[in-house]
Formats: structure tokens, C-alpha cells, sequence
């Protein structure tokens, strides 16, 4: 039974999927102006750890995430730069250049946090007309009205306006710093299409039913999320920071076009602080995981940081913390290290269900992370456990922590270590794809092994496999 904290009735509930079996998950990812800071990373873990708790518990789950590359703009109103375009001018490049190398840099440090991949990657800008027929089916129902620089949406309309954030309109007015529009209905509605500038050219504009113009940054997690999850999907996440006006107007969206509710649970995660205070640019503590690798530190220990609070505590950052995290991180490799005997057999039959039933129960219970850290240590320090038994258990925990463990612990164990028989096995398996010329095949092994911690040399002599470096 899994239970999860639901943002919207403020309470933990049972999770129960819509369809027996199969989860619907929708997450806001990154907008792709700059590099993803630490902060950001601390919410696409918790996004991943939720998907790796279902995927755990059996559950197959489509797992579609958002990459905002057009309409968010500086701040939370209607007004405002593009970020997008506001980067472009920043890095001398366009903004579609921008968008292609921040969205390549944020996939490669999810991979070194060792985040799993969405099955939906889901660029706003590939869904323009996806988000444009929202919109008109709005204005249809009434919801939308155009004014001189866009068309809003008409909050006064929307029955249960602000309910997830438990705000009067007041108090959505003062979280989202909106700046007073004289144009609009009520402070409280939002753009679902700009208007292009009449003075200048975007460099990201599209043709529309209104003119020339961009979506708003809302439109784009209704129509991406409801065209590959349906009207009604399971569960939505995202950082606490987007609930009193990014999650507050997709609610709106989807429950005016549809009529009903349309997602079940809302997951947020808290804060990231910076020695005790606020993350930002303007105060030069965002800092980036390529920070973190400056200074020595294995991206996942930042992993392993994250799990020392509950995702939805405000976790506060300094770099003694980070250095206090390496050291257990470490201590944890070198003990798996210690246990691991020849030859290293993963197999799901030698498991310590004891524990394995304790760290189940206490990932079930809203993803209590530090409560199930403490079983991965006690299942190391218990020595009636064989350790055949134990690093199986460890390997079943770590498909939820995604620590890369047993990997580690292998590297740390040095090269006599002998191959892994599943490694051998996939190393002769890509031989024969080799001499039948799969290529796609060969390479698609070839990851699987190097992502186990092994290396991969094709020689005059054969096929090399050692462990790497």
C-alpha cells in the first residue's frame, strides 16, 4: 500500500491508480534558458525516487516530462522578457541554439545523477499547435477573452480557482507578483497567447487564429500532459514554488476544458536552501552540479544528500553538509566493498525479506527516504546476514535510491575482481551481434555493460571486458 502526501487536500492518502496496474505521471522539467541548479536536481530526484517507488511496487508507469523552451516569462505575471529570449541575448546565440545545448546539458547531469530517462520528453515548442487548439477550445467555452497583448483566461469563471494553493485571490495576487494590467478582467487571469511585439521580431513566434504570437508558459503542461496521459491522469509533481500560480492555472485550464477534475494526486517537493537562506542567481549560490564536480564531489552524493530530509521539508545546503555526505556515501561503498565475494551473482531469489518488507513499508509511507536509508545500514552492519543475501538486498534497495552501489563497491574492489557472469554473458551476446553486423543491437549492449560499471574493448585479440576507471 503506497501512500503519498496530496498537495491538494493538504493530507496523506492512499495512492489508488485510475487504471489497475498502470500509472499516468506527468512532472515539470526545466526551462532550457540556463543550466538546472542543485535546487532544480533536488526536485527531479524526487520526481524519479516517486517513479522508481511505483515501478518497485510493480506498477507500470508512463512518466512524461515537460521542457519549457518558449513562453516563461522573468517573472510569475504576464509581462516581461521571454526567458528563452532573454538568454539568447545573453549568450550571443539564438534562442533555438540556447534551448538545444541547455536541454542537452540538463539530460547530461540527470544521467550523472543517474535520473531515468521519461518515456515522453515532451519540448513545448513541439507542441505549438497542440497548445493553440486549447486555447480556442477555451475561448469556445467562454473562458478566453483578448485584450491588446494577448488572450487571458478569465479566473472569475473558473469555479475552484486557487484551491490547491489554499489562497484567496488576494493572496494568489501577492505570490505571483503580478503587475497591475488595466486591460484585464481580474488581477488574477493569465496570458494563453502573447501577442508577438509590434516593434521587433521574436525569434520564437508562431501564426495562430489571434495573430502572431507565443504561448503562455500554463498552456503548455495542460495540452502536452493531457495529449499523452488523457483528460484524467494520476499523479502530478513538481517543486512547492510552482503551486500558488504555475500548478494553480493548469488546474484551471484542464478543469474549464474538460469539466471535471482531471488529476488525482499533486506531489511538491520543498525547498532547497543555501546556508540557511534562499537559492539564487543575483546572490551567486545557484550553484550547478558541474559546481559540485569542481570541487571534487561525485554527483551522487548530492544524490545521497537529498535523501537525508523528507522531500517535503526545506533541506538546507553548505558545502560541510555536502562533505559530511561524501564521507558516509564513501563509508557506505568501501563496507559493500568489504562484503563482495566471487563470483558477483545479482539474483532477486537471495533477498533478506525482512528488510526488504521494512524498506518497502517505509518508501510506501510518502517516500520516507531517511528512515529507509537507516535500513541500508543496518542490513550492512548485520552480520547474521550471509552476504550473498545482503548485496542481493542491497541491489533490490538500490533500484529505488538509484546509488549505484554495487557498481561502486565492484570499482572499489579493484580490478581483480572477477566479471560479473551477466556481464560476460551480455559481452558474447554483443560478439554474436557483431559478427551478424546489429550494429544497433551491439551498441545498445555495449550501454547496458558500461552503465553496470564495465568498459568494453574491441581487440585484435578479442573482446576485452574490465571495469572502469
Amino acid at each position: 500500500m503506497i501512500k503519498l502526501h496530496n498537495s491538494l487536500s493538504r493530507k496523506k492518502e492512499i495512492f489508488k491508480p485510475i487504471t489497475e496496474g498502470i500509472v499516468k505521471m506527468y512532472a515539470c522539467g526545466p526551462t532550457v534558458y540556463d543550466y538546472a541548479h542543485i535546487g532544480n536536481f533536488r526536485t527531479y530526484i524526487m520526481e524519479d525516487v516517486l517513479r522508481r517507488i511505483l515501478k518497485y511496487n510493480d506498477l507500470s508507469v508512463l512518466y512524461v516530462q515537460n521542457i519549457t523552451d518558449v513562453g516563461h516569462l522573468v517573472g510569475d505575471g504576464d509581462t516581461g522578457e521571454d526567458k528563452m529570449e532573454k538568454g539568447a541575448k545573453a549568450a550571443g546565440k539564438t534562442a533555438w541554439e540556447i534551448a538545444k545545448f541547455f536541454t542537452e546539458e540538463y539530460l547530461k547531469d540527470s544521467h550523472k545523477l543517474n535520473i531515468l530517462d521519461p518515456n515522453v520528453s515532451a519540448r513545448a515548442t513541439d507542441h505549438i499547435a497542440d497548445q493553440i487548439a486549447m486555447v480556442k477550445k477555451l475561448e469556445e467555452l467562454g473562458f478566453a477573452y483578448k485584450i491588446s497583448d494577448g488572450i487571458y483566461f478569465d479566473t472569475s469563471k473558473s469555479k475552484n480557482y486557487g484551491e490547491i494553493a489554499q489562497l484567496d485571490k488576494e493572496g494568489l495576487r501577492e505570490g505571483a507578483r503580478v503587475e497591475k494590467n488595466p486591460e484585464k478582467r481580474n488581477e488574477t487571469d493569465f496570458a494563453l497567447w502573447k501577442f508577438s511585439p509590434k516593434d521587433k521580431k521574436r525569434q520564437m513566434e508562431w501564426n495562430s487564429p489571434w495573430g502572431v504570437g507565443f504561448p503562455g508558459w500554463h498552456i503548455e503542461c495542460s495540452a502536452m500532459s493531457t495529449k499523452y496521459l488523457g483528460e484524467t491522469f494520476d499523479v502530478h509533481a513538481g517543486g512547492v514554488d510552482l503551486l500558488p500560480v504555475h500548478h494553480t492555472n493548469e488546474i484551471a485550464q484542464n478543469e474549464a476544458v474538460f469539466g471535471h477534475k482531471t488529476i488525482n494526486y499533486w506531489v511538491h517537493g520543498a525547498f532547497l536552501l543555501v546556508n540557511g537562506g534562499r537559492m539564487g542567481k543575483s546572490l551567486g549560490n545557484a550553484y550547478t552540479l558541474v559546481d559540485l564536480e569542481k570541487r571534487g564531489f561525485d554527483p551522487l552524493v548530492f544524490r545521497y544528500f537529498v535523501f537525508s530530509a523528507s522531500y517535503r521539508q526545506p533541506l538546507n545546503f553548505t558545502w560541510q553538509a555536502m562533505e559530511g555526505a561524501s564521507r558516509s556515501y564513501e563509508n557506505i561503498i568501501q563496507k559493500i566493498s568489504d562484503i563482495l565475494e566471487e563470483p558477483l551473482t545479482v539474483d532477486k531469489n537471495y533477498l533478506a525479506i525482512e528488510y526488504v518488507n521494512k524498506f518497502k513499508e517505509l518508501i510506501n509511507n510518502d517516500m520516507a527516504l531517511p528512515e529507509a536509508l537507516s535500513i541500508l545500514w543496518e542490513i550492512i552492519k548485520d552480520k547474521a546476514v550471509p552476504n550473498k543475501i545482503k548485496i542481493n538486498t542491497i541491489a533490490n534497495f538500490d533500484e529505488v535510491l538509484g546509488l549505484s552501489l554495487i557498481e561502486k563497491a565492484v570499482t572499489k574492489k579493484g580490478e581483480g575482481f572477477n566479471i560479473p557472469e551477466e556481464v560476460i554473458a551480455l559481452s558474447k551476446e554483443r560478439e554474436l551481434a557483431r559478427s551478424n553486423k546489429d550494429w544497433k543491437k551491439s551498441d545498445e549492449i555495449r550501454k547496458k555493460i558500461i552503465d553496470m560499471g564495465f568498459e568494453i574493448k574491441d581487440t585484435d585479440a578479442g573482446t576485452k571486458v574490465s571495469l572502469i576507471k
